[in-house]
């Protein structure tokens, strides 16, 4: 089996930057489970599919073909065989995906596609139930944290750079909401995975956050010195 890294969180503790850079450092697949299912979303938005319609989203999952491909700074997210990567950051698009993620139907078939991934070789993760669910066999796992304060500045900063102005107090609005959904939703809550190292960022830079997580990862006594092939 590779080694895998799992960084989990809620949105906006830093995770995709973190996971980018720890990967591309290692040279490891990177793997954002989040963008499938902003993927997934996207495409029940385009579908006019409720997010609590169980057979509408059966019938679409059997019919839909998620991948990942690219470096970890130019990754790529596929939707039936089309690039969607820069369609899916929308907060109509995260909504959807937060919600989508609360359906047990979902996160089964989405479960299957982030272990698929694993054939390629060492992999280093970020999402919501990797080191709990997905990979609780994960030879290190993380559990990134920050206050909502400082989360609702992050992401508020991110949407602004992507011609998407949103104001901090709306931002902080959606993440409790969101953080609310995914704590309590009663398949795969997100929580920290047993034997995670947790990591609160509110006060850490993205080089703080990248150095505490590398130097984790390389003491580990599985870690491969030369890169496993798939």
């Amino acid at each position: 089996m590779s080694f895998v890294v799992t960084i989990d969180g809620p949105a906006a503790a830093g995770k995709s930057t973190t996971a980018r850079a720890v990967a591309s450092s290692l040279g490891f697949l990177y793997v954002d489970t989040g963008a499938l299912y902003r993927a997934l979303a996207y495409k029940a938005l385009e579908q006019g599919i409720a997010p609590d319609d169980d057979e509408a989203l059966a019938t679409c999952l059997e019919n839909t073909k998620l991948d990942l491909s690219g470096a970890p700074d130019q990754a790529h997210v596929w939707l039936d065989g089309e690039d969607v990567s820069d369609r899916i950051r929308t907060p109509a698009v995260s909504e959807m995906a937060s919600r989508l993620a609360a359906r047990p139907t979902v996160r089964r078939r989405l479960v299957e596609i982030q272990r698929s991934l694993r054939d390629r070789g060492p992999l280093v993760g970020e999402g919501r139930d990797l080191g709990t669910v997905v990979f609780p066999d994960a030879e290190v796992k993380i559990y990134l944290d920050a206050d909502v304060e400082t989360r609702a500045r992050r992401r508020s900063r991110e949407l602004h750079d992507a011609g998407i102005p949103m104001a901090v107090d709306a931002v902080q609005t959606e993440l409790e909401r969101r953080d609310a959904r995914d704590r309590t939703r009663e398949d795969s809550p997100l929580q920290a995975a047993s034997g995670a190292l947790v990591v609160d960022t509110s006060g850490m830079d993205v080089a703080g956050q990248v150095a505490a997580v590398l130097d984790v990862v390389k003491r580990h006594p599985a870690f491969p010195t030369v890169r496993e092939s798939a």
